[in-house]
């Protein structure tokens, strides 16, 4: 099972994360944060609280909105891919 074992705040609504597989990276979550229970946490001071939770594996906020460890996998590999993709094409 896939989690997600730290969480680091690094500014605007980016988090380096680390899973139990090993991988780690830098996540952009901000256009990810969409319907009612994003509303709250599109506000940068609400974004920079959230935290690694011991039940859920995954990073969550006070108000229980949180991604599913897959999603921020797949969305840290596919915004790495992209940076990426300009240097291999020179």
């Amino acid at each position: 099972m896939l989690e997600v074992t730290s969480a680091e705040y690094l500014g605007g609504y980016k988090i380096r994360l680390s899973f139990n597989t090993g991988q780690a990276g830098i996540v952009d979550l901000q256009d990810a944060l969409w319907g009612p229970v994003f509303e709250p946490v599109k506000d940068p001071s609400v974004f920079q609280r959230f935290k690694v939770s011991e039940t859920l594996h995954t990073i969550c906020w006070e108000n229980d909105a949180d991604f599913a460890p897959e999603f921020l996998l797949d969305r840290m590999v596919e915004q790495s891919l992209a940076a990426d993709a300009p240097a291999r094409r020179r």
